[in-house]
């Protein structure tokens, strides 16, 4: 046999698999073979969505379920044996084992990536590669775990029978986690971006710990009531009757999982402290959910249960590291252990990514001041100042702005779908209170057919409150827009929201965070797979974290006239976070008590006109033109017209090299907007990089029929090539170059699929007629 002639799946079956098994590893248990880890990133084009390409590794060894040690890059054998470590190397950096190989079927090079000391990159014979215990004990020597402390490592997962597993990230967490306290580590934070599954990753870690009796009772503490008994019901409802939510200021020490509010158990002196009621060693372990509010700052009744209870391991979960002069988590957590950011949740696949529609008002951005004298629709005379975006809706209501905002919502959804999820974030309730009406006066028709089309669901509306759960619940139609202040703001799980409307004023990058966090889940599903930012505080310019967050896939602003939807697309300075059962929604105000508020009905506002900006995939905001951008983005893979030319002359695919240019950064979409929209990707960029008159796709398809080319053909193959250039006249080269494109009319009236590649001799023959066809239609540049 010659090995060079075998592919790189028969090195791996006949060669790398066999050494293996050969170790003593298990094929069933331990090896898992071409094992994709992330989802691939998704790639908005316009209204369109792809994946990008994910990740996926030839092998992963695991030592024991979920706990990965070593990652195998294969090549086919007319490599080197080394020549996959590189690759190699980047997976297990993301995956964090501490093992990683290349092989060629001849051997393996093994790079050892926790060694301090001695060699890190060495040879093995195939049939010498080390076995799992072996990799294990070099494994724990090197990161201090020994016989003492070996079992807690290697305490199992608990198995979910629904086939749920960890993701890599998870499991890193994890991983890192348990090893940290097995080597005595006591406060621990972990930072996971929001909709990655931090209360997931808690459970594991708790259930590794109980079970193995390192740590006996465990105290969960969340600050919102919802966030309890989502946990309860969902996450941790393997603990069963172990676990107890500590409820009515009621302590039963008969458990060993207890579930907690932090109001719950803390409190005025009127209202025991009810954490007292516990002994101070009682707890073994501690998990603080959302652990950048409360339990931050120094002087907060949070952090007196954490200090009482000093002696229990502690852990804290957040997606907003807080660290400001007064509040700080890295203070009191250390470091963190891992962080798993929004931006790279996105670019794995796993988040959403999203766009920002910003929409400028003419009265935020100039101000408004009243004439001498002028009174409110209430009779009170206004006080002479200018207000500006801060006062409005706090302390000064222009009835007309908050009827533009509900306008322009209702554009975009009417544009998009009218129900999509949508939650609008206003500066307070009586602020949520009236959007809710004007939201109800512009969808008349939706409102008639269910009152709960638009809901506020505030801290002090039971009505509300009671449709948290139907709003979140992906299968209920309703309620579609949700209006408030602070209540969703954190921790309430909209998978399917796709619209998040920002009209309240953020002076906090963790409330930003928190606020853009109940849109970045994906749910494939039901179609969710980015969202839209509106906003109108400018929120979206104050905070900037491109490291965690990542870059919006495109930035709008449109004019007066110009649709909202993109052409194809610290706390509050008035109100605390307590409100009821700490859901954080202040009390409402009736005009003319408390907070001097006023109400005026009689001064217009407009919407400016502004640029449109995007980002590229290099998370760069383009702030010159597109043609700009886009001649200096080709020109990194095409420095030439020639090049250009002779790569998309060899390409068998021509859409390949689209995809290419796409995922490098060029967005044909805007650019088509900007050139000309009969253009095709070839001639947008003949044009904008190489300054070529460009052809539209209607007269490349003219000239191709005007050359008599198809006089070789038979009758029905001319019909049918005739028919694909109509296609790409008004579709472009994707749908020439798609085989589906035989199912569709007017072509499938000459038979099924195959029996259209007959027609041409067979599939070989259909696909050489393709390419000529596009020779064809390129040649007067090519």
């Amino acid at each position: 046999m010659n090995k060079k002639s075998l592919s790189e799946r028969d090195i791996c079956t006949k060669y790398i698999t066999p050494a293996l098994e050969k170790a003593g590893w298990d094929k069933m248990e331990q090896i898992r073979e071409e094992v994709t880890f992330t989802a691939g990133r998704v790639i908005v084009r316009g209204k369109l969505v792809a994946r990008g390409k994910s990740k996926r590794a030839d092998y992963i060894l695991y030592y024991k379920s979920n706990i990965p040690i070593a990652v195998i890059e294969a090549k086919d054998n007319t490599h080197t044996v080394g020549s996959g470590m590189q690759q190699a190397l980047s997976y297990g950096e993301v995956l964090d084992v501490p093992f990683v190989y290349s092989s060629n079927g001849d051997a393996f090079l093994e790079h050892d990536r926790v060694i301090k000391k001695g060699i890190k990159e060495k040879d093995i014979p195939l049939d010498s590669f080390p076995s799992p215990d072996l990799l294990w004990q070099r494994y724990c020597l090197e990161k201090g775990i020994d016989d003492s402390n070996k079992d807690i490592v290697a305490q199992d997962y608990y198995f979910d029978t629904s086939g749920k597993s960890p993701r890599y990230y998870q499991l890193t967490a994890i991983n890192r986690t348990i090893e940290a306290i097995a080597r005595g580590q006591n406060r621990i934070l972990l930072v996971m971006a929001t909709g990655t599954g931090k209360t997931y990753t808690a459970f594991q870690i708790i259930w590794r710990l109980w079970k193995s009796r390192t740590k006996k009772r465990i105290l969960f503490l969340a600050d919102r009531n919802i966030l309890v008994d989502q946990t309860r019901v969902n996450d941790f409802k393997p603990f069963g009757s172990a676990m107890t939510k500590i409820k009515n200021r009621k302590v039963d020490p008969s458990y060993e999982i207890y579930l907690a509010l932090y109001q719950a158990v803390s409190g005025t002196e009127e209202f025991q402290n009810i954490y007292k009621n516990f002994s101070k060693d009682f707890f073994d372990l501690i998990i603080i959910d959302e652990c950048h509010r409360g339990s931050a700052a120094e002087d907060s009744a949070w952090r007196e249960i954490l200090e009482y209870f000093f002696s229990a391991t502690q852990i804290g979960l957040t997606a907003t590291p807080k660290e400001t002069k007064y509040v700080s988590n890295i203070h009191y957590f250390g470091d963190p252990l891992y962080s798993y950011s929004l931006k790279q949740g996105i670019e794995d696949g796993f988040l959403a990514p999203y766009k920002v529609v910003r929409i400028d008002l003419d009265k935020d951005l100039l101000g408004w001041r009243p004439e001498k004298g002028k009174k409110d629709k209430y009779g009170k005379e206004i006080e002479d100042r200018i207000y500006n975006i801060k006062d409005f809706d706090k302390s000064m209501v222009l009835e007309m702005r908050t009827e533009v905002v509900a306008k322009k919502v209702t554009e975009f959804l009417k544009a998009t779908n009218l129900f999509d999820k949508t939650i609008i974030f206003c500066e307070d309730i009586d602020h949520a209170e009236r959007m809710r009406q004007l939201l109800c006066n512009e969808n008349p028709e939706e409102v008639s057919k269910n009152h709960r089309y638009v809901m506020r669901i505030t801290g002090d509306s039971d009505e509300g409150k009671i449709e948290i759960d139907n709003f979140i619940d992906p299968e209920s139609r309703y309620p579609v827009i949700a209006t408030t202040s602070k209540l969703l703001s954190t921790g309430v799980d909209v998978q399917t929201c796709k619209l998040i409307v920002l009209d309240r004023v953020i002076n906090s990058m963790t409330e930003f965070k928190q606020i853009i966090g109940r849109g970045t889940r994906i749910n494939e599903d039901y179609d969710k797979y980015y969202f839209t930012i509106m906003d109108f505080k400018k929120a979206t310019e104050n905070f900037s974290d491109p490291d965690f967050d990542g870059y919006p896939v495109q930035v709008y602003e449109p004019g007066p006239e110009d649709p909202p939807v993109p052409p194809d697309d610290e706390d509050d300075d008035d109100v605390g976070e307590t409100g009821v059962d700490g859901v954080g929604d202040p009390e409402p105000l009736p005009p003319g008590e408390g907070r001097v508020k006023y109400y005026v009905n009689d001064v217009e506002v407009t919407v400016i006109a502004e640029r449109v900006q995007y980002y590229g995939n290099d998370g760069r905001l383009i702030t010159e033109s597109i043609r700009d951008y886009t001649k200096k983005t080709v020109k990194k893979n095409y420095s030439s017209l020639d090049n250009f030319l002779n790569r998309w002359k060899k390409a068998d695919q021509k859409q390949a090299i689209i995809n290419e240019l796409e995922e490098a950064g060029v967005l044909f979409d805007p650019l088509a907007e900007d050139v000309g929209k009969d253009f095709g990707p070839f001639d947008l960029i003949c044009h904008v990089v190489y300054d070529q008159p460009p052809l539209t796709r209607k007269e490349r398809a003219e000239n191709v029929k005007k050359r008599n080319y198809f006089t070789k053909y038979g009758d029905k193959a001319r019909e049918i090539l005739n028919a694909l250039l109509d296609k790409y006249a008004d579709e472009g080269i994707e749908n020439i170059e798609d085989m589906n494109v035989l199912r569709l009319q007017p072509i499938n009236k000459h038979g099924t699929l195959v029996e259209i590649i007959n027609i041409f001799g067979g599939k070989e023959k259909y696909q050489q007629a393709i390419q000529e066809l596009e020779e064809q239609l390129y040649e007067v540049a090519l």
